[in-house]
């Protein structure tokens, strides 16, 4: 089935593609295109995934970058990934193997001291006893609160936003369109009310807060302050003062794994086995997944109504369906073509925040760093390894300052940095005693304004900072580095596709959430042009390794075509 089903973009493949007219072709294999394919292909339609690169997977990708260690280029872990998409997929058949880490956090401290954090409550509840008691003791009473937030977020993340109908439509179509979204509504003040008005204050409070505010008023502690606070900034260019980044922190833990919430894992494999298991589910189904077939243009009629895509080669791919996994800058600054799109739209789209303080560094070591503060002197691993390494994270005002440095037009002078090293649970990825380290490393504007990031050697110097950094909680780290593969901002955009570097096709401001993603007005997945819709990162709820875009946007497609029939 896959050697029938997955291929380059051979002749053959070619005339494969343009031999008939597609029920639906989706633009993009990232795991949310590829999770949209799953669900049309199970909805009995013929379908056409068409990905720009060599391999499959976007930014949930593995690639062997160093010969004999295998990276998980871009995302790094995995909790996101909804429950239901694993199950309705049957992603355990198809491959899917989730590797658990307890502990799951790690912060290392110049002065000597460390705080250790994961499911363990006693000893979360130990842990954090050697700086403060109190904090001890309302920790799990934090650690609620969120989860019951969590709860709350389950019905939104799992169905499209209640959007308005936009075309012309029949009085049927708008009765039964009012009928759904007063559905939806229903449901959400049935949650709100299960909340009681005090949570209610509090999650509202959460999603308008700068995470600095929330975890003030929990917490004492520095070091414990600022490893949650991480989670309310990676991936953004806000600082913990940024209001509205509690709800980035929320966005952050309200994933699961095998049920747990808040758990995060590795992929034996690495990520891109996510997406490997994703396609294989898709193409059992029926899905023809091409590689090396990158879109160019958009194939419209009518001014205003879809009928395929033009491939680089020139080659013309029919469907009524088209669903874009890109950007939304992609799709409708790059792909469709001039002056077919609402003048407001456009203004929408194309000033959206798409803006990026993120670099991926991916090193292979020849042995594991060994932490000052650990005391340890030997080279297996230990619970410092298991879980995310918090570097320069120390104070919530270190993580302020590294951010203040990007605002001003610079990389961090002292990077904030997540460390992660999968080898240590997943020994498919890496030769015996070696091991493959993610870093994810912020803030790093897009254009610096004291270097270029095509300069090898202004690239070389950044890196360098980070490992030097490392080196302090870690002497010896730079010297383990056998090879290494950076991807910044204008990286991250050229090779995977990221408008600006973004991690999530747009930032995640309360102003671009919801009914607000990726506008106003146009927030279920359906665009100006009939026919074409988005299921990506860029549309409801977000960004992240969620599959949720992908699942809604299919559901609302099949569910549209059973109407036509």
């Amino acid at each position: 089935m896959w050697r029938r089903s997955f291929s380059s973009s051979t002749a053959a493949t070619t005339a494969t593609l343009k031999g008939k007219k597609w029920d639906a072709l989706i633009i993009g294999g990232g795991h949310n295109g590829l999770t949209a394919a799953a669900y049309l292909a199970r909805g009995g339609l013929s379908v056409a995934v068409l990905e720009r690169r060599h391999v499959i997977g976007g930014a949930a990708v593995t690639e062997e970058l160093v010969p004999g260690f295998k990276f998980s280029r871009c995302s790094y872990l995995q909790s996101l990934l909804r429950p239901s998409v694993i199950k309705e997929l049957e992603l355990g058949k198809h491959g899917l193997k989730l590797l658990k880490r307890n502990p799951s956090s790690f912060t290392p401290c110049l002065d000597g001291r460390y705080l250790l954090l994961g499911p363990d409550k006693d000893l979360n509840h130990s842990e954090i006893s050697k700086f403060s008691l109190a904090d001890a003791q309302a920790y799990p009473r934090y650690e609620s609160q969120l989860e019951s937030f969590c709860k709350f977020m389950d019905l939104v993340l799992d169905s499209p936003p209640p959007e308005s109908v936009h075309h012309k439509s029949s009085i049927n179509e708008k009765l039964k369109n009012k009928i759904q979204n007063s559905v939806f509504w229903a449901s959400c003040l049935r949650q709100v009310s299960s909340l009681g008005q005090k949570d209610m204050v509090n999650f509202m409070d959460l999603l308008l807060s700068p995470a600095s505010k929330v975890l003030n008023n929990w917490f004492e502690t520095d070091v414990l302050k600022a490893t949650l606070a991480t989670d309310a900034v990676i991936g953004s260019t806000a600082s913990v003062h940024t209001p509205g980044s509690g709800y980035v922190l929320l966005h952050h833990v309200m994933g699961e794994t095998d049920g747990e919430r808040g758990i995060w894992s590795y992929v034996e494999g690495g990520m891109g086995s996510i997406s490997k298991a994703i396609g294989n589910a898709a193409i059992e189904a029926g899905a023809h997944v091409v590689t090396n077939a990158e879109v160019s243009r958009l194939l419209i009629e009518n001014t205003s109504t879809v009928c395929g895509v033009t491939l680089a080669d020139g080659t013309e791919v029919h469907s009524s369906i088209v669903l874009s996994n890109a950007t939304p800058y992609k799709t409708f600054m790059e792909l469709v073509p001039n002056d077919i799109l609402p003048d407001d739209f456009v203004r929408a789209i194309k000033h959206s925040d798409y803006s990026s303080a993120t670099t991926k560094l991916n090193v292979a070591v020849d042995k594991l760093p060994e932490f000052r503060c650990c005391k340890l002197d030997h080279p297996h691993a230990g619970p410092q390894h298991v879980g995310t390494i918090h570097i320069g994270s120390e104070s919530m005002e270190e993580i302020h300052s590294a951010c203040q440095d990007a605002v001003n037009g610079v990389p961090s002078r002292r990077p904030v940095i997540e460390m992660t090293i999968p080898s240590v649970l997943d020994k498919t990825i890496s030769p015996p005693g070696k091991h493959v380290i993610n870093l994810f490393v912020q803030y790093t504007p897009y254009k610096p304004l004291d270097g270029d990031w095509q300069d090898h050697d202004y690239r070389e110097s950044f890196a360098q900072k980070c490992f030097k950094l490392i080196d302090e909680y870690a002497p010896g780290f730079s010297t383990s580095i056998i090879g290494y593969d950076m991807l910044t901002p204008p990286d991250l955009e050229r090779e995977i596709g990221l408008t600006g570097g973004n991690i999530f096709h747009g930032a995640m401001g309360l102003d671009s959430l919801f009914l607000m993603r990726p506008a106003k007005g146009w927030s279920n997945y359906k665009t100006p042009l009939r026919g074409l819709y988005l299921c990506g990162s860029g549309a409801h709820p977000g960004g992240g390794v969620m599959g949720a875009p992908g699942r809604n946007a299919a559901r609302l497609v099949l569910q549209e075509v059973g109407e036509r029939t």
